[in-house]
């Protein structure tokens, strides 16, 4: 479904500044995988997802979805096929116009149309029911603008606009790193859902240690721009927090040291 091969990424090359963001990457996922993924801050995390995306472009390697290339492919086109939420509920959205405005927005764009004049009432019936399914009561106040809602329901709607046309990978970059402990739970439930109900293949990014082993079906480490671990199936299972970081430590050498990371919910 989603295939890297020998993905790598330099900033600022032949300077002092020089980084290693992406070292020889490799990545193979199938349909309906939901990859839960965690490390340090510079381990490489958001650098991946932003050359998934075509955010910018990586210096060697090659990126395929459903065996397309896409590697040169610019960012508003694979947004056709790639859905992606930020840590910042602010992102991903226009404040000034309203929750059916940028549904619509997001719609046409999925569908390859431009917006009309107006909302026709067969798409408003639609955003009406799938603001219901997010139990937030947002179906009654879709003439509200996206500015005025809160972290919570803002990345909540952002969330249903990259699902509303279902996309054939969703990215999650910390998406609940902004929001309160409860609101975080609430949104981590409405994302779960979604990616189980329409079988999306998700990648998300997380701080939490054990919500990346609560969600998905896989979970990847990683550290210096390379994929330390990769566990699935059986191993994943039955894998406790302590245990994780223990197998962190013999892969990279050293313990794992952010102090955003969270051991448990």
């Amino acid at each position: 479904m989603l295939e890297i091969k020998h993905l790598k990424k330099t900033f600022n090359p032949g300077t002092v500044n020089e980084k290693i963001a992406m070292n020889d990457i490799n990545l193979k996922l199938d349909n309906g995988d939901f990859v839960t993924i965690i490390g340090s801050n510079g381990a490489g995390k958001s650098t991946l997802f932003n050359l998934i995306s075509g955010y910018f472009l990586s210096d060697e390697g090659q990126i395929l979805l459903d065996g397309q290339d896409i590697t040169f492919m610019k960012e508003h086109k694979r947004a056709k096929y790639i859905g992606r939420l930020f840590q910042d509920p602010l992102k991903g959205t226009a404040p000034s116009m309203t929750i059916e405005e940028n549904l619509a927005l997001c719609y046409m764009r999925s569908k390859n149309s431009i917006l009309g004049l107006g909302i026709r009432k067969k798409e408003r019936d639609l955003f009406r029911e799938r603001l219901a399914q997010l139990d937030l009561g947002l179906e009654d106040r879709m003439k509200t603008k996206m500015g005025l809602l809160s972290g919570g329901q803002r990345q909540a709607v952002t969330l249903l606009m990259s699902t509303l046309v279902v996309p054939k990978l969703l990215l999650l970059d910390e998406h609940t790193a902004a929001l309160d402990p409860a609101t975080a739970d609430k949104v981590l439930k409405i994302t779960k859902e979604i990616i189980s109900e329409n079988h999306i293949t998700a990648m998300m990014i997380t701080h939490n240690i054990q919500s990346a082993l609560d969600l998905g079906n896989r979970t990847m480490m990683m550290d210096s721009g390379q994929i330390i671990l990769d566990i699935k199936g059986h191993e994943r299972a039955d894998l406790t927090v302590p245990e994780l970081l223990e197998l962190f430590k013999k892969q990279s050498h050293k313990e794992l040291d952010n102090d955003r990371i969270l051991l448990a919910k």
